[in-house]
């Protein structure tokens, strides 16, 4: 059985603060609260985590240079859902070569992109 996925962690200052944030705008199910980190299934075996930044492995930051993309189908959904609970730097739809994309930052300033691959060829790949 093949048991490898990975989670991606990000690192805050008060992680309590974005609690809800990911269970409730984004509706992350939480899998696991480890006290120092909180552990999030965003879709099958694809997780993500938050820190607290103080005592975690890594130290938060003041600016991130990372981004958590998630691929939906329903991209102009989560768009739709996103403006309406008034998320920060909420960007317009964007259509590029491969893909529909939009970006946003959850409270602490981290980048978060939603996106759909509408070519079929790109989309095969995943």
């Amino acid at each position: 059985m093949d048991r490898d996925y990975s989670i991606t962690f990000f690192y805050y200052d008060d992680i309590h603060a974005v609690v809800p944030f990911y269970e409730q705008v984004l509706g992350f199910e939480l899998v696991l609260d480890q006290g120092l980190a909180r552990i999030y299934r965003i879709a099958g075996k694809c997780y993500f985590g938050i820190v607290d930044g103080n005592r975690g492995h890594l130290k938060h930051q003041e600016k991130s240079a990372v981004l958590l993309t998630i691929v939906s189908q329903d991209v102009e959904g989560w768009h739709g859902r996103l403006k309406a609970a008034g998320v920060p730097g909420l960007s317009d739809m964007l259509r590029g070569r491969f893909c529909e994309h939009f970006f946003f930052e959850d409270p602490a300033g981290y980048a978060i992109e939603i996106q759909r691959f509408h070519n079929p060829d790109v989309a095969a790949l995943f």
